[in-house]
């Protein structure tokens, strides 16, 4: 990064035309590019893979969650935990808490709890996520575990349809859940649900299985994401120095010659909220992808030609994406103001709003057949705030990378609110009266 900087630094005091016209030509360049890769994404996930056969006995399973100041939430994760549907004598669960979180901690014990699920109390040491999930493996029995967050819902029947797959595909290391957002219905906040349920859709129904399909690792999402035990030990558990722990675990599991898929069940979640808890969150991804970029990058090697691919256009793209967003709008707002004051229009390259169509036409093509998969309405009201969302990450851009160098290890914390808006799910346990008998 610093003979990056320096070199541009150079060649736009020496040859100023010259540079910025080669860092234009760039940037288009890297533009078309991530255009074409969401459309190439969009064609491969429309080939679902087939289901897996039932095994002939279920792998044990074992459930973390990591909880900080969640009073509110922990009695409600305990019931939509209990309403998962395996074999209760395959399946252990823990929930994780800090000793001097009395109220999250006596929220959980208050609470009716399955013979399975226990309450576990993390050593004193940093409140990070990532370091509650490596105490918890030393508890865990599991062959296969999967994580999930505060505010999670999962499907029933998720555990099931996870199993069956590893089973069926040895050399399977991950599984990643969709994670579907319902609005929280809370005043202020519309507009950023409405785009950050978008934005999931986009991401976990059609860009992961597009990448699964096509054989690339990705970036696993930070809840929902289940892992052969085997996989997870041999990689280290997570990275406690990480604030996006998942991200960087997705590419990890892949170096060490695992493979990387995603499953149908979802995961139902609110969203953060209003714009206190958004920007936060989103600085904390984007550091975190910062975070996981430059630990990936210093051994190349070690992901293949494919691997750093799927680096780059994934994690790559979403940093430089967040870094143009606002000051393109930006720009294209001051063009139309010039105009419009002044009755001329400014010069605007052709080449550059052709590649910026072509983006903002993929983005929103991506956007619309991710959320009719998601059973999500996307309206032309949501096509034309788009833009002005996208312009959002570029503060939470900023906010990241000052945090990355003063910060780089402080971890964020989304507060979450109970959610009474959740409908009721049925169960239908296929193999009730064979495990009962």
């Amino acid at each position: 990064m610093i003979l990056l900087t320096l070199t541009s630094a150079v060649a736009l005091i020496r040859w100023p035309q010259t540079a910025l016209t080669v860092a234009l030509v760039l940037f288009q360049a890297a533009f078309v590019v991530c255009a074409l890769w969401k459309a190439v994404i969009g064609i491969a996930s429309l080939r679902r893979p087939s289901p897996a056969a039932r095994p002939i006995e279920w792998p044990r399973y074992t459930i973390l969650a990591a909880l900080y100041d969640e009073a509110a939430v922990a009695p409600q994760l305990i019931a939509n935990l209990s309403r998962i549907d395996y074999p209760a004598h395959k399946l252990e669960a823990f929930i994780v808490l800090e000793a001097h979180d009395e109220a999250t901690l006596a929220a959980a014990q208050a609470t009716p709890k399955p013979p399975w699920l226990k309450i576990l109390i993390a050593p004193p040491g940093p409140q990070t996520k990532p370091r509650a999930l490596n105490y918890a493996l030393g508890h865990a029995r599991g062959d296969l575990v999967t994580i999930y967050d505060a505010e999670d819902r999962p499907h029933p029947q998720q555990l099931r349809q996870a199993a069956a797959r590893f089973v069926a595909q040895p050399r399977l290391g991950c599984l990643q859940a969709p994670l579907r957002i319902r609005a929280s219905g809370k005043a202020g906040s519309w507009f950023l649900d409405r785009q950050f349920a978008v934005e999931y859709a986009a991401l976990f129904e059609v860009t992961l299985p597009g990448m699964a399909r096509l054989g690339l690792p990705f970036p696993l999402g930070g809840t929902s994401n289940h892992i052969r035990m085997t996989a997870l030990r041999g990689a280290g558990g997570w990275d406690a120095h990480n604030v996006t722990e998942d991200a960087d675990l997705g590419f990890r599991l892949w170096s060490l010659g695992w493979k990387l898929g995603v499953i149908d069940n979802p995961t139902w979640e609110t969203p953060p909220g209003a714009m206190d808890r958004w920007l936060p969150q989103r600085t904390r991804w984007l550091k975190g992808y910062m975070q996981t970029w430059g630990v990936h990058t210093r051994r190349p090697n070690a992901l293949g030609r494919r691997g750093s691919l799927s680096l780059v256009m994934t994690l790559g793209a979403a940093i430089l994406s967040a870094a143009a967003h606002a000051p393109t709008l930006a720009w294209l707002v001051l063009a139309g103001a010039v105009w419009a004051l002044s009755g001329v229009l400014p010069p605007l390259p052709g080449g550059s709003l052709g590649v910026l169509a072509l983006g903002v036409i993929a983005a929103w093509m991506s956007c619309a057949v991710g959320a009719r998969r998601a059973g999500l309405d996307y309206r032309l009201g949501d096509v034309l705030a788009a833009p002005a969302y996208w312009a959002l990450l570029s503060l939470a851009f900023v906010h990241a990378a000052w945090r990355l160098a003063v910060e780089p290890h402080v971890w964020d914390k989304t507060p979450h609110d109970r959610d009474d808006q959740m409908p009721e799910l049925t169960v239908v346990a296929l193999d009730a009266g064979r495990e009962a008998a």
